[in-house]
């Protein structure tokens, strides 16, 4: 029995919502369960009022203090809490071996803010936890898979954030994780800081002294990957077939041209952790929270992503 830890997120925004329809709209093996982590009584409120079936294949494990009803749409510190709560059940849960992943709904930054939770987002978070050292994000959606270099941070900040070596690991982190998805020696594609990916020198050198001599020590450990290409090229050459994945240098200029192509089912996965973790690539959502207008695909693809992994050995536990 396979059981897929679900982390409800920001209560007031569109997590419980999605969570719920992904388990029951959508067929799941016969020896998968559910655990939602987080308040049965929240879940179950948000379940009656949009008239969403509550699975059979759904387990509770109730975390924290939660204060009903609950405030759609709304920035709220007790709602913070209970995701951080949540989060930190389910790492003890994965790592205790309880469950066999965990995928996160949505939280609030701006609310962990607020409740004096200083983290950038999940994925720092998770690191912290579980004592992860070399990590990383990957997304995927629309037939694109990219790795991200940098996260969370300023436009401003990323020329500097830059190393040889941050960037030689996102490569391998994701050359292993196109090896655990079963793609062999698959091609990554790195993208250019600046435009023409430099050209030359004339429009910047960061790819000159960093990006590629990081390329050339990945090669060095037998990993399939470009030289640095033009951002504005390499996305459509993915689309085409010719990479497996892309590695981005900053935030936007992975999550644009993913999110053009497959916005409402894109996910999110946490590469370099001992355990599995995915996640739907959206936000909280909080101008359709309670409305019943959210769709679930992102969130049924992050769990389907999430058994997929469960049952594979993984390389960075």
């Amino acid at each position: 029995m396979k059981k897929i830890g679900i982390t409800i997120g920001d209560i007031n925004g569109i997590g419980p919502e999605v969570a719920l329809k992904a388990v029951h709209q959508y067929r799941w093996p016969a020896d998968v369960r559910f655990v939602f982590i987080g308040s049965e009584a929240v879940v179950r409120e948000q379940a009656a009022a949009m008239k969403i079936p509550v699975s059979r294949k759904i387990e509770f494990l109730n975390v924290g203090q939660a204060s009903l009803p609950v405030h759609p749409g709304r920035v709220r510190v007790d709602a913070s809490r209970l995701a951080e709560q949540a989060v930190r059940r389910a790492v003890e849960g994965c790592l205790s071996g309880e469950l066999d992943a965990m995928v996160t709904a949505p939280i609030c930054k701006e609310g962990f803010h607020k409740a004096g939770i200083h983290v950038p987002g999940h994925t720092e978070f998770l690191a912290e936890l579980t004592h992860a050292k070399n990590f990383g994000m990957l997304l995927m959606g629309g037939g694109l898979r990219v790795m991200l270099v940098t996260r969370h941070i300023p436009i401003s900040a990323v020329p500097t954030a830059l190393t040889r070596q941050n960037i030689r690991e996102a490569i391998e982190l994701t050359g292993q994780a196109l090896e655990l998805f079963g793609i062999k020696n698959g091609k990554i594609g790195v993208c250019g800081l600046n435009p023409h990916a430099g050209d030359g020198g004339v429009i910047g050198r960061e790819e000159i002294e960093l990006i590629n001599p990081a390329i050339r020590a990945a090669r060095k450990k037998g990993f399939n990957v470009s030289d640095a290409v033009p951002a504005d090229t390499i996305f459509y050459q993915a689309l085409d077939k010719q990479y497996d994945a892309v590695v981005a240098m900053y935030h936007d200029q992975g999550l644009g041209p993913l999110k053009m192509v497959g916005f409402d089912e894109g996910i999110n996965v946490t590469l370099g952790l001992p355990i599995i973790r995915t996640s739907p690539d959206h936000g909280t959502a909080f101008g359709i929270a309670g409305k019943n207008m959210a769709s679930a695909k992102s969130m049924k693809n992050a769990l389907a992503l999430a058994i997929e992994m469960a049952g594979k050995p993984n390389p960075w536990k």
